[in-house]
């Protein structure tokens, strides 16, 4: 049985380029790769959100941050000569299921040939040795059995987002195949989604609505309460990125490059109802209700991950369950509003996690 990784020994001194950098879940990334003293370099547009978390954590003053667009085929390529990434993390992509339905021509040009855009740009970049495209838990065609999805499951995706990245996996399969073999570097893709933690403020997700109803005194608009999703706190895959990144890193590189599920224990899945009430209690405030919207677009009303093969073959597992992440999500907003540093919030959380990780036994 694998045994945790030692992040900060994989990853110190290591020039690592994480697109998406300015994302929520890109911030995250790269204050914990600071924190291992890597040299980090972002590639993404630039926040879509008022306030974002990458001005919290007030990231352009502490990594190499570059402000471009993925479907920028030239500017990315030379982004990658540039910098010379050893590692890379993919991230950059439209990740909204409701806006893939306005936006669908966009959606799809970011996440397919965004994806090519790089993946050719580091073909030809003979310093680069792994590479994680993170893509999504909706990949998967989704008849909404309740059975978890291993990585073997057919791809899918009914509406353009989900599409969009089940595409995105597809190329990565295709590049991995024809090219990157033979130039030395491992490419494998890690399928996440539903993460919540400190500072997301992007709109359509749950745990901003919540912050924001709150703040204003009005009843948290819950689109579809019994939907069930696999909700882990944003460490939780981000450890599991990292992990997939060390293991590509390895002589025997080639056994990794391949789709890693990351999400909770099948057992720990729930609604949003459940999200929310937990939200709302932890935060001790605050009530929810059902508005009508009419008719609205599909969104899947059940996902739920095998996560078998990250724990037997990578040696990642979950660390923090249901209520532990919920827990941390909400103090983190509630100590930030109050005035504290989100720099420091959220290294804290970091060192927090951290620690639960070495404490346990993993597989």
């Amino acid at each position: 049985m694998k045994v945790a990784v030692d992040f900060a020994a994989v990853f110190a001194g290591r020039r690592v380029l994480v697109t998406g950098h300015t994302g929520f879940k890109g911030s995250w990334l790269c204050r914990w790769l600071l924190d291992m003293d890597a040299e980090v370099t972002g590639y993404a547009l630039e926040p879509d959100s008022t306030p974002a978390l990458f001005g919290e954590l007030m990231l352009a003053h502490h990594m190499d941050s570059r402000i471009g667009d993925i479907r920028d085929a030239a500017h990315v390529a030379r982004i990658v000569s540039e910098v010379r990434p050893e590692v890379v993390f993919h991230l950059a992509a439209q990740p909204l299921v409701r806006r893939s339905y306005a936006e669908p021509l966009y959606t799809f040009d970011t996440n397919v040939m965004g994806t090519a855009n790089l993946l050719e740009a580091v073909r030809g970049c003979d310093a680069t040795r792994a590479i994680v495209n993170v893509t999504t838990d909706k990949v998967y065609e989704n008849p909404e059995t309740g059975v978890p999805f291993p990585e073997e499951a057919p791809l899918g995706g009914h509406d353009p987002y989900s599409a969009s990245k089940a595409c995105s996996e597809i190329v990565s399969a295709s590049y991995r195949r024809s090219f990157l073999a033979e130039s030395g570097a491992a490419l494998a893709t890690a399928r996440a989604g539903n993460v919540i933690g400190g500072g997301d403020w992007s709109v359509d997700r749950i745990i901003p609505d919540v912050v924001r109803a709150l703040a204003v005194g009005e009843p948290v608009r819950v689109r579809h309460p019994e939907a069930v999703r696999p909700w882990q706190h944003v460490l939780d895959p981000l450890a599991g990125y990292l992990t997939l990144a060390a293991n590509l890193l390895e002589a025997d590189a080639e056994r990794y490059a391949r789709a890693y599920n990351f999400g909770p224990e099948p057992d720990d899945t729930h609604t949003v109802r459940e999200l929310v009430e937990r939200a709302l209690a932890a935060w001790g405030a605050g009530a929810w209700d059902v508005p009508d919207l009419g008719e609205q677009p599909h969104e899947a009303g059940l996902l739920v991950l095998a996560i078998e093969r990250a724990k037997q073959e990578l040696g990642w597992r979950p660390v923090w369950d249901f209520d532990t992440a919920v827990e941390h999500t909400v103090e983190w907003y509630r100590r930030v509003g109050d005035g504290e540093s989100a720099t420091e919030v959220t290294r804290e959380d970091i060192a927090a996690y951290t620690e639960a990780l070495r404490s346990g036994p993993v597989g």
